[in-house]
């Protein structure tokens, strides 16, 4: 279940608080200057309360309040929205100062790479900034189908639809194709963005335990009859945890139990398989294995947006039909443009993606042998160091921050308060050298906290 909380507290306290602080900011409101009530007040009006047409009384905005509140007189700084000063790879600037930095998933340095920016300026220069229309009435552009046709060919299936925005590529993929008649399955670690799909489908949903592909069979030979169609989602790389499944033990499920399989791309593409293309080349699986293959283009292929590659009739379904394509704006050329170029140079470069791969692996060994907790991180290129609270997480942050590390935690509820982490992405320009400093910093950080 996914909910929204404080760090560290019980949910019954959470509630708690979070009512008294409404009520004493009612008490507040109440106190204050009389509002002139309007001359023709609709009946009932007087009754409705001032929560409910609010945003400063918002539950939700509450919530926030009550955690920043806390962590300032904590110490703790806000950790977010730092602004990055030029392109973000294994370096950034912040603030005038130079970091080593670990929040960047340019995982093959290909944000910023040359022929990349090249590729995009020549698109503008072609098609303008934007298509200004959805690609059904008058937006479609030849560079468009390049990127999906390379996409496919990437994938060996018959074609792909690109989508302007990742998450938005799940909500609308799955909200379409499946109704409250179907069961959708996920790993309990799913993406958001899966989550949100499902709700819009209407279909059931049912969680199971992570990368158990045995618990997922169980729950199928009990369901599977009371429902139309099925689908099972998974991620390629788990992007908290930075581990992977067993595809082809969920791919034998998918075809005993005649259901539908979605594997979500996002971390693994570019940075999984010996040149690159994921999770389908690690195992050595065909393209037909998985009924739908769903990646962005913000990680590996320096762009921004989402695709969908899998058979002719599930693409061309997508594309006439599926809200988020339809009713939406084509992909800005430039951003196409640069995803295509970089998939270019990914496939001509592989030693990219190997050297991504064994700095990962050093990262990783480095972090076990200083005793840092990694979970079951596989380093490729995901790799958390969980400490516990959220608290102690903010706090480990901006210490290494101080000593010239960008790294962002990761707080309750993006995972359990006790599994609060630092989560650290590789690039392949990360020296063994800063990833030496990294470890020894992070770990004298946490003896020290």
């Amino acid at each position: 279940m996914i909910r929204k909380g404080l760090p560290g507290l019980t949910s019954q306290f959470k509630d708690k608080l979070i009512q008294q602080a409404l009520e004493r900011r009612l008490r507040q409101a109440e106190q204050g200057p009389a509002a002139t009530p309007p001359v023709h007040a609709p009946a009932g009006a007087a009754s409705v309360p001032e929560q409910h047409y609010r945003f400063n009384l918002h539950p939700g905005y509450q919530q926030i309040r009550i955690i920043n509140d806390g962590a300032a007189r904590l110490g703790v700084g806000n950790p977010f929205f730092k602004l990055h000063e030029r392109i973000a790879g294994a370096t950034t600037r912040i603030g005038g100062q130079e970091y080593i930095n670990y929040a960047s998933y340019n995982y093959l340095d290909l944000s910023g790479h040359p022929e990349v920016s090249d590729a995009a300026k020549t698109a503008i220069d072609d098609y303008g900034t934007s298509v200004s229309a959805s690609r059904l009435v008058s937006g479609e552009r030849p560079i468009h189908r390049e990127l999906e046709q390379e996409i496919a060919k990437s994938y060996g299936v018959d074609d792909a639809i690109v989508i302007v925005s990742g998450h938005a590529t799940n909500v609308t993929t799955i909200g379409h194709l499946f109704g409250p008649k179907d069961l959708i399955l996920h790993d309990e670690l799913i993406h958001n963005s899966v989550v949100q799909g499902i709700t819009l489908s209407g279909a059931k949903r049912l969680p199971f335990a992570h990368n158990d592909w045995a618990a997922l069979d169980a729950i199928l030979a009990d369901q599977r009859h009371h429902f139309e169609r099925v689908l099972i989602v998974l991620e390629g790389i788990y992007s908290m945890d930075g581990d992977y499944p067993d595809l082809p033990r969920f791919v034998d499920i998918k075809r005993r139990h005649k259901v539908f399989l979605m594997v979500d791309e996002a971390h693994s593409f570019g940075v999984m398989g010996s040149t690159g293309r994921g999770i389908r080349e690690h195992f050595g699986l065909e393209g037909s294995d998985v009924d739908i293959w769903m990646g962005t283009l913000s990680k590996s292929l320096a762009g921004c947006g989402g695709y969908v590659a899998g058979e002719t009739a599930l693409v061309e379904h997508l594309k006439f039909l599926a809200p988020g394509f339809l009713y939406s704006v084509g992909m800005s050329p430039p951003l196409a443009a640069a995803s295509l170029s970089a998939l270019n140079i990914m496939q001509r470069e592989p030693e990219r993606v190997a050297t991504l791969q064994e700095r990962g692996r050093f990262f990783l060994e480095q972090a076990k042998l200083a005793g840092i907790d990694t979970g079951t991180s596989t380093g490729l290129a995901v790799i958390p160091a969980i400490v516990g609270s959220s608290i102690r997480a903010a706090r480990l942050s901006a210490a290494l921050f101080a000593r010239g590390i960008n790294v962002q935690p990761i707080l309750y509820p993006a995972v359990p308060e006790k599994s609060a982490r630092l989560r650290f992405f590789v690039s392949c320009q990360h020296t063994e050298a800063q990833i030496r400093q990294t470890v020894q910093a992070l770990a004298e950080e946490i003896e020290r906290l």
